[in-house]
């Protein structure tokens, strides 16, 4: 692989974004870092330091047993209700529900609630697409940054090289058609890079700078992962991370006092 452009002031100005492939259909109790690991090896691109490694909610929430049956869920007066106005499945409308802490918005057949995590999103990230089994659906890890965790601490472990872990979602975006890929989990990196107080090319201090560097690097790796690729972890290579044990996706979420829409 050619080494990255560098800047003057050696700052990278290209990255590699590598799919790893033949992971396969992923089950509960997957060794999901395990299988990074030795999958990455086996297509000659092995772990290296600084390597960002993303991981697709989905491939998560099955390692993690985060499934649900439809056929298993009695829906509540309530659901019935929403399920009636909406019209969409009152079992998928009680899952719904039983992730979300508080409703946001209801219209077009659309739930947008806020999870027990603090994400605003649709239908509280329970997805039925790439799930075996006509009645299946996911729900979001429980805590994605501890998953992360886990993740990153394996793959250290067993290559002793030093990487980052995201695993990433698909939101909606107000204002914006299109879905993109958003950091839910983090671990081993500082999710957002504050340029505050620094110069910009001209002199000008900047005053409001905050880069989300965690969510471009999922919205990134998802050009790779797709939907239909069965590619579900990519490589984020050459990106000059900045290290953190304690960054966490919770730093993405915008506070509600700072939330002009709220």
């Amino acid at each position: 692989m050619d080494e990255n452009i560098t800047s003057a002031n050696g700052a990278s100005l290209s990255i590699a974004i590598i799919g790893i492939t033949g992971i396969g259909e992923i089950t509960a109790g997957h060794d999901l870092g395990l299988t990074i690991y030795e999958k990455a090896m086996a297509q000659g691109t092995p772990v290296q330091d600084g390597d960002i490694i993303v991981v697709t909610q989905k491939a998560v929430s099955k390692s993690e047993g985060m499934i649900v049956d439809l056929d298993t869920i009695t829906p509540s007066p309530f659901a019935l209700g929403i399920s009636k106005t909406l019209n969409k499945d009152p079992r998928l409308v009680e899952v719904v529900l039983r992730e979300a802490s508080r409703i946001v918005k209801m219209d077009n057949g659309v739930i947008i609630t806020q999870t027990h995590h603090g994400f605003v999103c649709a239908n509280s990230g329970v997805d039925a697409s790439n799930v075996p089994g006509s009645s299946s659906v996911t729900l979001l890890p429980r805590d994605p940054d501890a998953s992360a965790a886990r993740i990153r601490a394996r793959i250290q472990d067993l290559s002793g090289r030093r990487v980052a872990v995201i695993v990433s979602d698909t939101f909606g975006r107000p204002w914006r058609m299109g879905i993109v890929n958003v950091a839910i989990g983090v671990s081993g990196l500082e999710p957002i890079a504050d340029l505050r107080g620094s110069a910009d090319a001209f002199g000008k201090t900047l005053k409001a700078t905050e880069i989300a560097v965690a969510d471009e690097i999922a919205s990134a790796a998802e050009l790779v992962t797709g939907k239909t690729r069965g590619i579900p972890v990519v490589i984020v290579r050459g990106y000059p991370w900045s290290f953190s044990e304690t960054g966490s996706s919770k730093s993405l979420i915008r506070p509600k006092e700072s939330d002009l829409f709220r």
